[in-house]
């Protein structure tokens, strides 16, 4: 099982996409696996035959062997009983796992099924593994504190219940990420909120002049890849905001890149805009509308989810004028932006209509505190109201 993002630690064979005995070349691509992140195609590295070991619906540990690709004509050796440890060794075209035999009283699990059955106080030997060889993995453990001891029948109830029929649906392993990390994010990281409204009128304009200046085919800058170019801007200015809080230190990233937070179905995915400060607008838009066709579709890679330094999450396209972010471990913040909406503003001792937007930053004050928040976010509003430079 490959490690395709950084946090994975296990993962779904959903579907090879090649048969049993195939010959296919290097970069071939083999098989679907669904990660923490995303479900992605995992390519060949070595030429020759496809020996498949794990079948779809697996959910293995990584370095688990899922399959061998070896040289045409040798065959693969028998599947051992024990389970695998993280080491390889070159076995002609392809890699074998080395095995360490099991004790006569160690129960066979996965590294991930043990840590879990140790934090929830669960015996292993208890288990019946549904893994390989009956080895016990993560869902195992997960079903056994979704199983508890049997308990007096209930009393009956009236068909569908108090509250109707009542389905019960399975998280894909993308959404148990998201769970996870957003309830990580709101128990470990104390967060608080700062927002500001931008007056957009030049940025309109602005706009306007790029639209009517592009020639067909190219993508126009989206208000979304303004704000995405005056965070990047701003960043450079405040290093804590393009940084983290690990381990009582604060960890300053050189590279500035944005997270752009997408829509995909039934999840949600935050694809990356690597050296967005670097970028022109046009180079932007152009990488912005790629990663969300990328996500709606479900062919974002591991790059593509990977080294995110800060975060936008747009809701204005609902018409959500304001609302606040949830943070994106272990960003130090995340920028909220609202709909871009005509209101009526006083200008001159007049009202008179103008373009505004909400943003609202929120912000883990660990590494991030309110003035620094506040010179941050001002930072961004004064690049969307003289948009001249983000164009430069």
């Amino acid at each position: 099982m490959p490690r395709l993002s950084d946090s994975m630690e296990e993962g779904t064979i959903v579907r090879w996409l090649v048969e049993d005995g195939a010959e296919v070349e290097v970069g071939t691509e083999l098989v679907e696996i669904e990660t923490d992140k995303a479900t992605m195609p995992y390519e060949s590295d070595v030429a020759g035959v496809v020996h498949i070991g794990a079948q779809a619906g697996d959910v293995l540990p990584v370095g688990a062997e899922i399959g061998q690709v070896l040289p045409a004509g040798e065959t693969p050796a028998p599947a051992p009983a024990p389970a695998p440890v993280a080491a390889a060794v070159a076995n002609g075209g392809g890699t074998a796992l080395l095995e360490r035999p099991e004790t006569a009283t160690r129960v066979k699990a996965s590294p991930v099924a043990r840590r879990l059955a140790a934090e929830l106080g669960i015996d292993l030997a208890t288990l019946v593994g549904s893994g390989p060889a009956g080895r016990v993995v993560k869902r195992d453990v997960e079903q056994a504190v979704a199983t508890p001891e049997p308990a007096p029948e209930p009393q009956p109830v009236a068909a569908g219940g108090e509250r109707g029929d009542t389905q019960v649906v399975e998280l894909s392993r993308i959404q148990q990420t998201i769970a996870r990390r957003m309830a990580d994010a709101k128990s470990a990281m104390p967060e608080f909120t700062v927002t500001t409204d931008v007056d957009m009128d030049a940025a309109v304009a602005l706009r306007a002049q790029l639209k009517a200046a592009a020639a067909d085919g190219d993508p126009v800058p989206s208000y979304n890849d303004l704000v995405v170019k005056a965070a990047a801007l701003a960043l450079r200015a405040h290093p804590k905001a393009n940084g983290s809080y690990r381990d009582g230190r604060f960890e300053l990233y050189e590279r500035i890149n944005v997270g752009v937070a997408v829509a995909a179905e039934d999840a949600l995915l935050v694809p990356t805009v690597f050296d967005a400060d670097g970028r022109s607008l046009g180079a932007i838009a152009a990488e912005t509308r790629r990663l969300a066709a990328a996500g709606r579709e479900g062919r974002l890679t591991p790059a593509d989810l990977s080294g995110g330094t800060f975060s936008v999450s747009n809701l204005g396209m609902f018409g959500v004028t304001q609302f606040t972010a949830v943070l994106n471990p272990p960003q130090a913040a995340i920028l909220a932006v609202g709909a871009l909406e005509q209101r009526a503003v006083v200008r001159d001792g007049a009202v008179v209509p103008g373009h505004r937007m909400t943003l609202t930053l929120t912000c883990d004050h660990r590494i991030l505190y309110g003035a620094d928040a506040a010179a941050f976010l001002a930072d961004i509003r004064a690049a969307l109201e003289q948009p001249l430079r983000l164009a430069l």
